[in-house]
This record gives structure tokens, C-alpha cells and sequence, in this order.
């Protein structure tokens, strides 16, 4: 779960620390005091991408981490894939500079923006307005029946069969393609790969030719530096062997009076005769030295060849043999195309067969599934003050897909006698946040995620409705931490843990602060939210009596 929260010069935070429980967890705050800001820092985090505006006015970036602990074992797994080793606790931070560059460290250790996001699924769920209006997209309904049933494996073993469906599909199309087209083709290759294994290019050729080229071309430097050098130490004027070994001889005399100077004669013998060898290896090398004009003619057209080849064909000498080999293959199943064809086609019907196999299955757990989900989410809608809601499965056939061979939608009917309708037809603000609650509630046993954020889940709703979202965000809470940034008083009440942000103004700037409230703070604020700028006795007894009626 969410331990700590640390927030730096984000929009009107300053600096601030929140450290969440586990439970149910509200924050509220006048309009305007920075609750979208924590959601925002909290996107940060998640790794989704974000405005340099967020940063506080002055300031040169941003800074904001999290703590987790207890992480589930998905998450685990992930950071070992990721390349780091999992600890106690983990902590994830990103600096947001002005410049627009950002940093990530995950353990201290460096990491970048997508690898947070990868981590992110398994940390925190965010469910607010937007998550609510993707139930308008029928699309995502499917995802929560395979959630529900647990079928995401099955699901995953028929997308592999579907994948392998596809690719083999391709190949079949693009072996149907017409007839004049692979002909050419098979000209077009039968010339190509004739060119490259009659060049027969070796790895690393290019590299020894030009060795040798440049040998070749300098044979007159070469001859004169090589005489040079072993005229310096051969000479038949004083040379240096000779000069080196005279002063190693005269060291060895001064080593006779005193031992200090019998290294140094040491090592001046070591050095003539490490000259010796210079000079023989020299000289032998002179002996070899012989000028090729015809291997130089031969080497430059040689090299000359390659380079036709490496502009011809786009890429190194060194690649051309691979190319060769790739063309022959590609030349060899053009020329056997019907056997391949053949063999293609029982391939890719074998695996349409496998994959409608795997559809049907998952297709049938799918009906059972639905069934059983749109009851509870029915039933979880109507303790939220939606007595009279209907919620229906709809299936439809459809030819094979990534997600298997349905199209279903949850259709809903809010008033008694009217047909269930796609819900981005008939479902106002307040529903659409109920239904998404209703569904968060249904999936909370299946749901890997230990931490579930809700933004303005009361949008559209007051009263006994609001008090009965309060309810369930607290069943939520006991099995995955809930934080929950609300406007409800009757939601407020229902919390274990009640955080206040408020926004303060000094020295011309404006400052935000988050407070764990005591009880008497709780007090206060909830009959702020019931009763406005002029708190009443009535509002603060009435705020009294919610506490004690839920603790």
C-alpha cells in the first residue's frame, strides 16, 4: 500500500508530506485548495505524462515520491525484470524540471519514465471522471467479465494462438499475390544472389584488404623509416645498442664499489638486450619488405567491387554474406511455392482451428461469467440508491479478434419498464460514477492492486446516495487501502483516516498544506462541508452526531 506521499513545488505545494493508512483514507478541502494537485502528483509517479505548468511559479522543477511496502508479488516480479532487486519497502521517485527533461529513480536507483508505468498497474488504480466515462466504450466491458471469471490466462493462451493465426495469414497472402509479381521477384533474386556468391565477400575482408592496401601504398615510407630505425641501433658508427651497452657496462663497474647502482646496471643490461631483439626483428622485417604493384591493382579493385556492393545493397561488406544466405532462402520457397503453399495452408488452418477452439471456450466462461457479474453490479446499484436499475450482458458473434470472438456490451436501464440502452445513451454523471463503483466493488476480490484512489466518485450525488457510496468505499477499503477525494460530508463521516487541504496565503504567495485530523478537526470540517462559510451549531452538532453514528 501507499505509505507516504512527498510532494515539492507542485503548482501551490510548497513542500508537503502526507502519510496514508491503511483503511479508508478522504481528503477534502475548500474548492481551489490543491485535492486535483495530489492526483496529479500521484499521475506523476504512475509515470503518465505531465505538464511542465505544474511546477511551482519560481521554482526550477519539481520533485515528488512515494513510499510502498507490501508490495503483491506481481510487483515483485516486475521490478526483477526491470533489473532491480526488490526491498523492504519501495520508493519511487521523478523530478519534473523546467527545461522539460524528467528523472526517475526507483531505490535510489536511476530508472526512467516507462518503467514506472509498467510498475504502475500493480501500485495504484485510479478511478475518476475519465475512468468513469470509459464505460461509454463497450470495448472495455469484456475486460471486466475476464477480470471477474479470472479467465485473463485463458484469455492470454487464446491471444498466442490468435497471433500465430495471423502471422501465418499474412504469409498465405503474400504467397497468393499475384503470380507475375513472385516471378519477377524470383528473377529479381535469382540475379541478386547469383552477384553476392559469385563475390563471395568474407567477414572482415574489407578490413584486411585495406590493411594491406595501406601497406602497399606507403612501401617507399616504410622502407625508409625501417633503414632509419635500424641504422639508430645497428649502425656501423656508434649505435644505440652499442652506446646502451657501454653504459650498462660502466654502471656494473660502479656497482663493484657500491650495491645502490647494481639495479640500474640490471636494468640497462635488460634494455641492450631488448634493443638486440628490436634491431634483429628490424632487420628481418627489412629482409621481407617487397614491393606488389600487381597485388596493390588487384586489392584496389577488389575493395572497389565491395563498395559497389555495400551501395547496391545498403549495408556493410560484413552483412552481405547473411544477405546472400536470406535471399537464397526467400529465393528457394518462391521457386517451391506450391509445397510451400501447401503446407501453409494446413498450417493456418490449423491454427484458425486452435484459436476458434480457444474462443469457444473462453466465449462460454464469458456467457457464464457475464451473467453472474451484471447481477452483482445490479445489486451493488441498487443498495447506491438505484433501486430500479437493470443491468444486462448483450452478445454478439463477431469473426476472430485480439480479444477472442464476442462483442458484448453491458446495456442499463435506470427507470422501471425501460429497455436496457448502451450506457453512454441514458447514463447521467452521477450514475455513470455509481455503476463504476458498483463494478470496482464487484471486482475488489480479484483485483491484484493494493492501492485504489477515487476522485470526485460523488460527483452528481447528495444524501442518502452519497452516504450509501461512503458505505461502500469503506467495504472496499477492507480488503485494497482506499483513498478517496471527496465533497460529501456523509462520505467524510465513513473515514478512518480524514485528511484536510488547505491553502494559505502568505507573503503574497499562496501555500497548501494536508493535515491528519484529530477528531475535533474532523468535527470542524464536516460542518464546514454541511454548513459553508458560516459554521452553525446545528452544523457542528449535526457533524458530531455522523462521527459517532459511523465510529
Amino acid at each position: 500500500m501507499l505509505l507516504t506521499l512527498y510532494i515539492e513545488n507542485v503548482a501551490v505545494i510548497e513542500k508537503c508530506s502526507i502519510d496514508f493508512e491503511s483503511g479508508l483514507n478522504v481528503l477534502t478541502g475548500e474548492t481551489g485548495a490543491g485535492k486535483s494537485i495530489i492526483i496529479d502528483a500521484i499521475h506523476a509517479i504512475m509515470g503518465q505524462r505531465t505538464s511542465r505548468e505544474i511546477i511551482r511559479t519560481g521554482a526550477g522543477s519539481a520533485f515528488v515520491s512515494a513510499v510502498f511496502d507490501d508490495v503483491s508479488d506481481a510487483v515483485t516480479a516486475k521490478l526483477r525484470d526491470l533489473g532491480f532487486e526488490p526491498e523492504e519497502e519501495l520508493m519511487i521517485q521523478r523530478t519534473l524540471s523546467a527545461s522539460g527533461k524528467s528523472s526517475c529513480k526507483i531505490n535510489g536507483r536511476p530508472a526512467t519514465v516507462s518503467m514506472l508505468r509498467e510498475l504502475a498497474p500493480g501500485l495504484i488504480n485510479i478511478h475518476g471522471q475519465h475512468e468513469s466515462y470509459a464505460l461509454f466504450s463497450p470495448e472495455t466491458h469484456i475486460d471486466y467479465i475476464d477480470s471477474y471469471g479470472g479467465l485473463t490466462g485463458e484469455r492470454e493462451a487464446y491471444h498466442d494462438a490468435y497471433k500465430q493465426y495471423i502471422i501465418l495469414q499474412k504469409k498465405l497472402n503474400e504467397a497468393d499475390s499475384d503470380d507475375s509479381a513472385r516471378l519477377s521477384e524470383i528473377d529479381l533474386l535469382s540475379y541478386q544472389t547469383q552477384e553476392l556468391f559469385d563475390a563471395d565477400v568474407q567477414i572482415g575482408e574489407e578490413e584486411a584488404l585495406e590493411s594491406e592496401r595501406r601497406y602497399l601504398m606507403n612501401f617507399e615510407k616504410l622502407s625508409d623509416l625501417l633503414h632509419r630505425a635500424h641504422e639508430l641501433l645497428s649502425g656501423e658508427d656508434v649505435s644505440g645498442c652499442e652506446l646502451v651497452d657501454m653504459a650498462a657496462n660502466a654502471m656494473q663497474s660502479a656497482a663493484s664499489y657500491s650495491e645502490e647502482y647494481e639495479q640500474v646496471s640490471n636494468d640497462l643490461t635488460d634494455v641492450y638486450y631488448n634493443l638486440r631483439d628490436c634491431a634483429e626483428t628490424i632487420s628481418d622485417a627489412l629482409d621481407n619488405l617487397e614491393s606488389d604493384p600487381e597485388r596493390l591493382e588487384e586489392i584496389e579493385e577488389r575493395l572497389d567491387l565491395l563498395s559497389r556492393l555495400e551501395r547496391k545493397y545498403n549495408c556493410s561488406a560484413d552483412d552481405l554474406p547473411a544477405l546472400a544466405e536470406r535471399m537464397q532462402r526467400r529465393l528457394e520457397e518462391l521457386q517451391n511455392y506450391d509445397r510451400n503453399r501447401d503446407k501453409l495452408i494446413a498450417d493456418c488452418k490449423a491454427a484458425k482451428e486452435q484459436a476458434e477452439r480457444l474462443a469457444a471456450s473462453l466465449s462460454r466462461k464469458r456467457h457464464a461469467a457475464a451473467t453472474d457479474f451484471a447481477a452483482k453490479v445490479q445489486a451493488e446499484m441498487c443498495f447506491l440508491n438505484m433501486p430500479n436499475v437493470e443491468i444486462v450482458p448483450q452478445f454478439e458473434d463477431s469473426a476472430l479478434s485480439p480479444k477472442g470472438m464476442d462483442k458484448m456490451e453491458l446495456l442499463i436501464s435506470a427507470n422501471p419498464g425501460e429497455t436496457p440502452r448502451p450506457v453512454a445513451k441514458i447514463a447521467s454523471g452521477g450514475e455513470l460514477s455509481r455503476m463504476m463503483l458498483a463494478i470496482k466493488t464487484v471486482l475488489a476480490g480479484t483485483d491484484t492492486v493494493d492501492t485504489l484512489i477515487f476522485d470526485e466518485v460523488d460527483t452528481g450525488i447528495s444524501g442518502s446516495a452519497a452516504e450509501k457510496v461512503g458505505l461502500k468505499l469503506r467495504e472496499v477499503s477492507r480488503g485494497s487501502q482506499v483513498l478517496c477525494v471527496t465533497h460529501q460530508a456523509q462520505i467524510a463521516a465513513l473515514a478512518d483516516h480524514h485528511y484536510l487541504i488547505k491553502k494559505q496565503v502568505g507573503q503574497g504567495r499562496t501555500f497548501t498544506e494536508v493535515t491528519l485530523l484529530d477528531h475535533e478537526g474532523r468535527v470542524s470540517e464536516l460542518a464546514r462541508i454541511i454548513g459553508g462559510v458560516n459554521i452553525t451549531e446545528a452544523a457542528v452538532s449535526h457533524a458530531e452526531d455522523m462521527l459517532r453514528h459511523h465510529h
